[in-house]
């Protein structure tokens, strides 16, 4: 059983920084790539970043340059690092595996910025 908990949203301002965590346990963690996700209010959700196994990354236009993503597989972790925030990244965020996520999904974290 896939469990993901994500966890670090609140309310900033435009131009702050969050740090989103991800705890996921009930499989082999080490060998899947992973991805956060989001979804703003009436929108799609969209995958902002993914991390293989061998810590490769790669983002998403809309936040390349200001989002990093890692993971410690140690404590089977992912991170989203998420700086010079804007309005438009409002959304609740989820982690989950990438590029094709599992059914389950977790709770989310909701992130606010406000401007």
């Amino acid at each position: 059983q896939v469990q993901l908990v994500e966890s670090g949203g609140g309310l900033v301002q435009a131009g702050g920084s969050l740090r989103l965590s991800c705890a996921a346990s009930g499989s082999i963690f080490t060998i899947r790539s992973m991805g956060w996700y989001r979804q703003a209010p009436g929108k799609q959700r969209e995958l902002v970043a993914t991390i293989t196994r061998n810590f490769m990354t790669t983002y998403a236009d809309s936040v390349k340059g200001r989002f990093t993503i890692s993971r410690d597989n140690a404590e089977n972790t992912v991170y989203l690092q998420m700086n010079s925030l804007k309005p438009e990244d409002t959304a609740d965020y989820y982690c989950n595996d990438a590029p094709l996520p599992r059914d389950y999904w977790g709770q989310g974290t909701q992130v606010t910025v406000s401007s």
